[in-house]
């Protein structure tokens, strides 16, 4: 199942495949169309995406035009916020807090 990459809120459409450019999830506001929804999003990757040569996407949670855009399948298993907590606590297991 398709759902926000904030809040895990599904994302069901009987006509489209994808959510619009501009279309914003209706439980946090968080746009659907955008790298961080996207299956080939990677951190990591040059431009952070799995295909070569895409164009830089300078807010990865904004809305883009990305014709390879394809929203990731799955629901999430904790919050976006406990994510970004649980990444943050680990960068600073590696690399201290200074």
């Amino acid at each position: 199942m398709k759902s926000c990459y904030r809040c895990g809120n599904p994302w069901e459409s009987i006509t489209k495949k994808q959510p619009g450019v501009k279309e914003t999830c209706p439980k946090c506001n968080a746009y659907l169309h955008c790298c961080s929804n996207c299956r080939w999003y990677t951190p990591g990757k040059p431009n952070n995406c799995m295909i070569p040569n895409t164009e830089h996407v300078a807010d990865r949670e904004g809305p883009n035009f990305c014709d390879d855009f394809e929203m990731k399948e799955g629901n999430l298993d904790t919050s976006w916020e406990e994510q970004k907590n649980k990444a943050k606590k680990e960068f600073e297991k590696l690399f201290g807090n200074g």
